[in-house]
């Protein structure tokens, strides 16, 4: 779908714990690539179901029965996603859980305003004890197919960017398998890159653009 600082640092489990992410398969765990640019053999991503046209609810029928098109901005995906989100409230206990962007992705520069930064990133993968982990996966089976090369080519600008405004130590992303390895923290299981200083923040925003719709929060 992603998935810090030291205190941040079990944070990034969300990309372990997208699982679910709809957007890759990921592993945090592998780290990152050095800082040169790898680019060879690069192998296209397993397809995903595409997102549903929407749901049945308000579609009407015009004239010999055909459907009328689905509203606009609504999908299979964005329900699917509002309901883990409604969970994450109601079950979960994080009453301020922000709402999937119309696009259906998950808003991940809100949810990482609400981490407990004592906790185990529950908030990034279906609340404590996975009360919300069927939602989870419900929401992520129904993500749009994406272009791995596209995502590949997105978070490799993305980490270059960092380093260039001065996260020397920013890995960049691989791939595996046809899937996509984001970049980051070079040592994910011990956070190496502070996330919280100052000069980190600056980069961040200064690269935000870099990446594409539903690549937020990955790396």
């Amino acid at each position: 779908m992603s998935i810090h600082t030291a205190s941040r640092g079990t944070t990034r489990l969300r990309v372990a714990a997208a699982v679910a992410a709809p957007v890759l398969a990921l592993c945090v765990a592998c780290g990152g690539g050095d800082d040169g640019v790898k680019d060879e053999g690069v192998a296209s991503a397993p397809e995903e179901p595409s997102a549903a046209s929407g749901k049945d609810e308000g579609e009407g029928k015009g004239e010999g029965g055909a459907s009328k098109p689905a509203a606009e901005g609504k999908s299979a995906f964005y329900d699917a996603q509002l309901t883990y989100v409604r969970c994450m409230r109601a079950k979960a206990g994080l009453k301020d859980y922000p709402d999937p962007k119309l696009s259906g992705y998950l808003d991940w520069s809100k949810i990482e305003k609400l981490v407990d930064p004592n906790g185990g990133g529950e908030e990034y993968k279906g609340g404590k004890n996975g009360v919300c982990n069927k939602e989870f996966v419900a929401a992520a089976n129904l993500a749009p197919k994406r272009d791995a090369q596209k995502d590949y080519e997105s978070m490799l600008a993305h980490a270059k960017c960092m380093r260039d405004n001065g996260v020397s130590r920013f890995t960049n992303p691989t791939m595996s398998g046809g899937n996509v390895i984001p970049g980051g923290d070079p040592n994910p299981a011990d956070p190496a890159l502070d996330r919280n200083s100052p000069a980190y923040k600056q980069a961040e925003k200064a690269c935000a653009s870099k990446l594409l719709e539903g690549l937020d929060g990955m790396q």
